[in-house]
């Protein structure tokens, strides 16, 4: 009897601990694609548009944001309505980002690509805590709206051609100053790629 017990609380602990392998060795592979997928995404948006950067006062961080830095480029003060250089510059990159996200390679690994408004968290001297964070939350929620209409909007070969699919995975967030870590780098737009397999390991942290 007693032996007979033993032997099925063995079963049952051989089975969890395969269980637990398996699903660690789904964690490294998830982790692993993430880890290949970020990379090679990386390297081929730095490609494109390395000799643009300075110019453009952007820089690609290593989570593939591509970060529009200039204020005076950017917007005017308190307003949404984009500034023709920052229009030159966003008819310049958008398509040529767009061509690499459809890419073959990348396709089928972008969960969604964020259009994020960043502020500052001044605002008139007068104003209260709340009117600061509302009235930056609707800036920075508009200036990204304008930017991803002008964006799809543009009359590119590789925009028109793929507007369906820039409806389905692009998205306008408004940040305010909730990622600012310097206010001289406050004010600035973001286009940012979340791949699928960073889901899924977020999925796997929780």
């Amino acid at each position: 009897m007693m032996s007979g017990l033993m032997l099925i609380f063995l079963f049952i602990a051989i089975g969890f601990m395969i269980k637990v392998q398996s699903q660690k060795d789904a964690m490294v592979a998830v982790a692993g694609s993430y880890r290949d997928s970020k990379a090679n995404l990386n390297e081929a948006i730095y490609s494109e548009f390395e000799t643009d950067l300075k110019k453009w006062d952007a820089h690609i961080t290593k989570d593939n944001a591509v970060v529009f830095n200039s204020p005076k480029v950017l917007f005017e003060v308190n307003s949404s309505e984009i500034k023709p250089e920052f229009k030159r510059v966003l008819a310049d990159f958008f398509p040529r980002y767009v061509n690499i996200l459809t890419s073959k390679g990348y396709i089928d690994e972008i969960e969604e690509v964020r259009v994020e408004g960043h502020t500052s968290n001044i605002w008139a001297a007068s104003s209260s805590q709340k009117e600061i964070y509302l009235n930056n939350i609707k800036l920075s929620q508009n200036r990204a709206f304008k930017v991803l209409a002008y964006c799809y909007s543009l009359d590119s070969n590789i925009t028109k051609q793929n507007r369906a699919w820039i409806e389905k995975f692009f998205r306008a967030d408004g940040m305010a100053f909730a990622k600012m870590k310097e206010l001289k780098n406050a004010r600035r737009v973001e286009f940012r790629v979340v791949l699928k397999s960073e889901d899924k390991v977020l999925k796997i942290l929780k």
